[in-house]
């Protein structure tokens, strides 16, 4: 049995395992939904599409009381062949004692990847964050049992901290390490400021850089801007 028959059925599992909560709190839920461009598709601070432009958007279902979300979503990529990653996530956001908490679980898969490249992956994320008048701080931690291509299971932290300087204007700084199996381990970390042109339209400007330079191209610094529009 190759790995793509066991990761699809096992993400799929733990998604209609959620189900029942979800579908408890389905009356009064609401879709959103995003798309948008950027001058490089950055994640954990290296770059997917080849340190060149990129497109995202998703679709996402909440329900009435906030706590659960669901739904696809896609990003422009270039590994192993592949120029499109599909996603499917599905999380569950409480807040108590002041904190705010975001777990999930996401399904991806790099879709016409040249034969023999690994091309699907699921990710654990848990995030908690809480704010302060304007000041905010979060932490992150991921992991992968597998991820696409030659890399095997990674692990990944980051902190964060951010400020609002307006209903308009915010700014962040975050610092991540990652840990991973067959791929280089490194730090990265991000600086940048977000401007909401209006109630839709976001825009980000934001310098990301890494310390593993000599492992490629895609872990090198860039400076990155990136729009997008919610609806």
């Amino acid at each position: 049995m190759t790995r793509s028959t066991v990761l699809l059925p096992l993400s799929l599992a733990a998604l209609l395992a959620a189900s029942p909560a979800l579908a408890q709190t389905a009356t009064g839920g609401d879709w959103s939904f995003e798309i948008g461009t950027g001058t490089d598709n950055r994640s954990k601070n290296a770059s997917k599409s080849g340190n060149d432009g990129y497109a995202f958007g998703s679709a996402t279902w909440e329900s009435g009381d906030g706590l659960f979300y669901a739904g696809p979503a896609f990003q422009t990529i270039q590994s192993g062949g592949s120029n499109l990653e599909a996603e499917l996530v599905a999380g569950y956001q409480p807040e108590a004692f002041g904190y705010q908490f975001d777990f999930s679980l996401a399904y991806k898969n790099r879709l016409d990847a040249d034969p023999g490249y690994d091309a699907e992956t699921v990710e654990l994320t848990a995030d908690i964050s809480r704010s302060i008048g304007p000041a905010r701080a979060g932490l992150q931690l991921q992991y992968a049992p597998q991820a696409a291509g030659s890399t095997e299971s990674f692990t990944w932290v980051e902190g964060e901290v951010g400020w609002a300087f307006s209903d308009r204007i915010d700014a962040s700084v975050a610092v991540g390490r990652r840990e991973q199996d067959n791929g280089p381990d490194y730090t990265g970390w991000n600086a940048g400021v977000t401007l909401a042109m209006t109630d839709a339209i976001a825009l980000d400007l934001r310098y990301y850089d890494t310390s593993a330079h000599a492992d490629g191209e895609q872990y090198e610094d860039a400076l990155v801007a990136k729009v997008a529009y919610a609806f």
